[in-house]
């Protein structure tokens, strides 16, 4: 399967969560076996060749970033929402689009000098990418970046994360 036709699969829910907000549900594309593997391919091929772990973000990056870990041989961090861990290293608040939240990272996972890629499936105004960037150089990480399925450009999440790279394989 084509990469463009598994990223079609991806489907729009308009007022969800809350009214106004056009959701992006990426389900379909991993319901569906092919569409899964060519994104999981896609996400894999663009990761830079010295990233030893990714970090991945609650709960549909835990998906994505298991697959590819699974296939480039890196492990996989989880970045967790409160109270899922049995010990945490650091935490952090941080405002969504409509609302805030937490994150949490684990403890004794994440070493100083540890090359980590962020891995979440959509970016949208960027408070949960710079949330767990964040957590991660504070514990001393290096991050080689951001991968995400979709980018939703309009919403300017990355410039929350600086000069940081961003890579997605479709920006809308």
């Amino acid at each position: 399967m084509l990469l463009d036709e598994a990223l079609d699969r991806i489907a729009e829910v308009p007022d969800f969560p809350e009214p106004g907000v056009l959701f992006r549900d990426l389900t379909p594309l991993l319901a569906d076996p092919a569409a899964f593997a060519a994104t999981v391919d896609a996400l894999a091929a663009g990761l830079p060749e010295d990233t030893g772990l990714l970090a991945a973000v609650e709960a549909r990056g835990f998906l994505l970033a298991a697959a590819i870990g699974y296939s480039r041989g890196i492990g996989v961090v989880p970045v967790r929402k409160p109270g899922k861990l049995p010990a945490v290293a650091d935490r952090i608040e941080y405002e969504l689009e409509y609302g805030s939240a937490v994150l949490e990272l684990p403890a004794g996972l994440v070493a100083a000098g540890d090359r980590v890629t962020v891995v979440d499936d959509v970016l949208a105004t960027g408070g949960t990418a710079a949330a767990a960037v964040g957590l991660l150089e504070r514990a001393g990480a290096r991050v080689d970046g951001v991968t995400v399925v979709l980018e939703l450009a309009a919403l300017g999440g990355r410039a929350l994360l600086g000069s940081r790279p961003v890579r997605a394989l479709r920006v809308l």
